[in-house]
């Protein structure tokens, strides 16, 4: 069917949608959530997914198309756009498959990933392939499988034979546990290249890119990174901004409405990312404990053996930590406030948080070990040494400049409240979760200035009215309403 397009000037994401008035529908036999093939006369084609308008919007001789759209088929006055039927891409059996318990193939799963990046699957069809993974699981076979799809689908780096290319991941949940903005200048100091992809706060107060987004640039492509690292040594940028790894950014938004983190996707999603940059050493952090994603010893030590597994398979040396994730790391929670941290431990400053400072120098010290650069037992030496005599500092700064600095003020949010301790005693535990959403609720990290910084940790003693943390806003209306939310002020003193 030959039909006139009609521009809506309205952006939906990634994938492609195209409207139809409920006239014209029926004439093709098409019900809304569809697939049809739209052909723009060798100008562009592709595959929508089908809305159906009953209004005057859309005239039954048109065809409504969304931006992405309308500049994929690059329309211009006067074209006429063609209208058919399309079929279901097969990779829907694939994923009828995995949901009934088959063991997918290589190609099968490669199908599936393709059209996962092609736009080709609904996000319900993706949703019930993660589902499929979250019911039946994923061998080994499937998993190595599905990482090596999701690189192959994504950009790569490549970097010179006998370089040193190493990379880190923490699973996360832990409030502040910048280590990264430490551990990375200090390795890259002593001739290790790590090419640092991060991540944006999906439920938390900051991811790594956040708070490095404070003081540089960090959306750079594929080239742009490549040249930062071997200028260098290192960088650390926004994963998604390198188009590294595109179809498990597709996957983790369907994952996270219901905090879905099967086995096998988690894994995938992790080391495909190492792996397309080019790493050949992988040390992960798993931090365990209450209101973080690993809950306990037992949890962390299988994912443990899971991770060294799938590196051994993948060719990649990995070492895997499990460390004490029951309280923040550091003082700050939320972009500015942890950039503050970050800079004082680096600057060597007597008020840098203790816990930061010394678990960045253990995942350095690790670092500098399994990849040869230090003797067993002497890389967190190393490592402090490199810290202590400003190197590590004067590093990071040029990850800045390389990356484009920015100049942001390193100060809290100008409304700020006053959490106290409600009697004296020691504190015996800090919620993670309630820490975080505070944090979030005053605004972090969309509010850079915005969060918690805190004075008191586990163990520490406190008196009655003695504050606990500070909530920063960088409005009236944010601080105020994080204040309501503080009949659970996230401190248990006893």
């Amino acid at each position: 069917m030959k039909l006139t397009p009609k521009k809506i000037p309205i952006k939906v994401g990634s994938k492609f949608i195209a409207i139809l008035n409920e006239k014209t529908s029926h004439k093709l036999d098409l019900f809304a959530g569809d697939r049809i093939a739209i052909f723009n006369d060798g100008k562009g084609k592709l595959t929508a997914i089908l809305d159906i308008t009953e209004g005057k919007d859309v005239k039954d001789d048109q065809i409504g198309l969304y931006m992405e759209s309308w500049e994929k088929l690059n329309v211009k006055k006067g074209d006429v756009i063609t209208v058919s039927i399309a079929e279901k891409p097969k990779s829907t059996l694939y994923i009828k498959e995995k949901l009934e318990g088959v063991e997918l193939s290589t190609e099968k799963i490669d199908a599936i990933i393709n059209d996962v990046v092609n736009d080709d699957l609904s996000e319900v069809e993706l949703a019930y392939f993660v589902a499929g993974a979250y019911t039946k699981g994923l061998s080994d076979k499937e998993t190595i499988a599905l990482t090596r799809s999701i690189v192959n689908h994504g950009n790569t780096l490549s970097f010179k034979k006998g370089e040193i290319i190493a990379d880190k991941h923490c699973i996360g949940g832990v409030p502040g546990n910048r280590t990264t903005m430490i551990s990375i200048p200090i390795v890259a100091c002593l001739g290790i290249k790590i090419p640092k992809t991060s991540s944006r706060a999906i439920t938390s107060p900051s991811g790594t890119a956040d708070t490095m987004e404070v003081l540089a640039n960090v959306e750079n492509d594929a080239k742009r990174l490549m040249q930062i690292v071997n200028k260098v040594g290192a960088c650390i940028t926004w994963g998604g901004g390198v188009d590294i790894a595109a179809a498990d950014d597709k996957m983790i938004r369907v994952r996270h409405p219901l905090s879905l983190d099967p086995k096998g996707m988690l894994l995938a999603s992790i080391m495909a990312k190492k792996f397309a940059v080019g790493a050949k050493y992988v040390l992960i952090d798993i931090p365990f404990g209450q209101g973080v994603k690993v809950s306990n010893q037992k949890q962390a030590d299988d994912l443990k053996k899971d991770f060294e597994r799938i590196g051994s398979l993948l060719g990649m040396k990995t070492k895997v930590i499990t460390t004490d994730g029951s309280q923040p790391i550091g003082k700050g929670i939320g972009p500015v406030l942890e950039v503050i941290d970050v800079m004082k431990v680096l600057k060597n400053e007597p008020e840098a948080p203790y816990d930061l400072r010394t678990k960045a120098l253990m995942m350095a010290g690790l670092t500098l070990e399994f990849t040869g650069k230090a003797k067993k037992g002497q890389g967190e030496k190393m490592a402090e040494e490199v810290l202590t005599s400003g190197k590590a500092y004067k590093k990071f700064m040029e990850i800045i400049e390389a990356q484009g600095k920015k100049h942001t003020k390193l100060e809290p949010g100008a409304y700020k409240f006053h959490v106290v301790s409600p009697c004296t005693g020691d504190v015996f535990s800090i919620a993670n979760k309630q820490i975080a959403h505070i944090a979030r609720i005053a605004g972090a990290p969309k509010d850079p200035s915005a969060g918690v910084y805190l004075y008191k940790k586990v163990g520490d003693r406190v008196l009655k009215n003695e504050p606990l943390y500070t909530i920063y806003a960088e409005n009236e209306d944010r601080l105020n309403y994080a204040k309501k939310y503080l009949t659970d002020i996230g401190y248990d003193i006893r």
